[in-house]
C-alpha cells in the first residue's frame, strides 16, 4: 500500500543546484540522440504522463526534459475541461486519438486520470463509477503496451502543500507568471486532502506503476524526470535502420 506521506517532496541532502543543471544538460543531450534513433527505427513509442496538483510543474518539466528534441519527434497534449463533443462520448474517447505513434514520445500534461480524480473529489460520480473508470484506464494502458509497443511512464508530481502555496502566490507577484493565475486553483487547493486521498487511490489501483517524482525543487524535478526518461530509452534494444534496397547503395 503506497502512502504519499512516505515519499519526500524535496531533493536529497547535499544536492548542488549548479551540478544538477550541468548533469541535466548531459542527460538531455542523450535523450535527444536516443529519441532520434527511436524515431528512425519506428518500432516503439513512449507515453509520458505528468499528473499532479495545480502548480506542480508539469509544463516546466516538459519544457526542460524535452528541450532538445525535435517537435517532429515529441508531441504534447494538455487535457482541460472536456468540450460538449467530448462529453458526448466515453471519457477515453478524447484521449485515445493522442496515443503516441511508433517512433514518438507523447507527453500528457494532465491526462485521462483527470476524469477519475476531479470527478471523485467533487463527488460528481460514485465510488463504483470511479473504480470502473480505473479498470478501463488499466485496460487501455495495457492495450498500448502489448498492441503498439508503447512504454507508459506515469509521473505523480509530488508537491508539498507549502510549496504549492508559494507557487500560487508567485503567479500573483511575478508579472511574467501572472498569466497563469486562476482563482479556481486557489479553490481547488482548499481540497488538498481530498485530492491526496484520490491520488493514493488511483496510484494503488493502477496496473502500471507510478513514479513518485519530488517536485518542490524545480532543478531536481527536471533532473529526476529526465533521468527516468533516459533510463527508459537506454533500456530499449535499438539499432539504426539501414537502407539496403537503394540502387545507389
Amino acid at each position: 500500500m503506497i502512502k504519499l506521506s512516505d515519499f519526500p517532496t524535496t531533493p536529497p541532502d547535499g544536492i548542488d543546484k549548479k551540478e544538477l543543471k550541468q548533469e541535466l544538460d548531459k542527460i538531455t543531450d542523450k535523450i535527444q540522440d536516443l529519441q532520434l534513433q527511436m524515431y528512425a527505427e519506428k518500432k516503439r513509442s513512449i507515453l509520458v504522463v505528468f499528473q499532479g496538483m495545480d502548480s506542480s510543474g508539469k509544463g516546466g518539466a516538459t519544457r526542460n526534459v524535452f528541450a532538445k528534441c525535435s517537435p517532429a519527434e515529441v508531441n504534447v497534449k494538455s487535457f482541460k475541461k472536456p468540450t460538449d463533443e467530448e462529453f458526448a462520448h466515453d471519457f477515453l474517447w478524447r484521449v485515445h486519438k493522442h496515443a503516441p505513434e511508433k517512433g514518438k514520445i507523447q507527453v500528457f500534461d494532465r491526462s485521462h486520470y483527470e476524469d477519475v480524480l476531479i470527478q471523485r473529489v467533487h463527488g460528481w460520480i460514485s465510488e463504483e463509477h470511479c473504480d470502473k473508470r480505473i479498470q478501463a484506464i488499466n485496460a487501455w494502458e495495457e492495450l498500448l503496451q502489448f498492441d503498439n509497443n508503447t512504454t507508459v511512464l506515469k509521473f505523480y508530481m509530488h508537491l508539498s502543500k507549502e510549496r504549492q502555496q508559494e507557487k500560487l502566490k508567485e503567479r500573483l507577484a511575478v508579472p511574467e507568471k501572472n498569466w497563469k493565475h486562476n482563482d479556481g486553483d486557489w479553490e481547488e487547493a482548499k481540497l488538498w486532502d481530498k485530492y491526496r486521498e484520490a491520488y493514493e487511490n488511483v496510484i494503488n489501483k493502477s496496473a502500471i506503476p507510478w513514479i513518485i517524482a519530488p517536485v518542490d525543487s524545480r532543478s531536481y524535478r527536471n533532473y529526476f524526470i529526465a533521468k527516468k526518461v533516459l533510463e527508459t530509452l537506454e533500456s530499449f534494444d535499438m539499432s539504426w535502420p539501414l537502407v539496403t534496397d537503394s540502387k545507389y547503395a
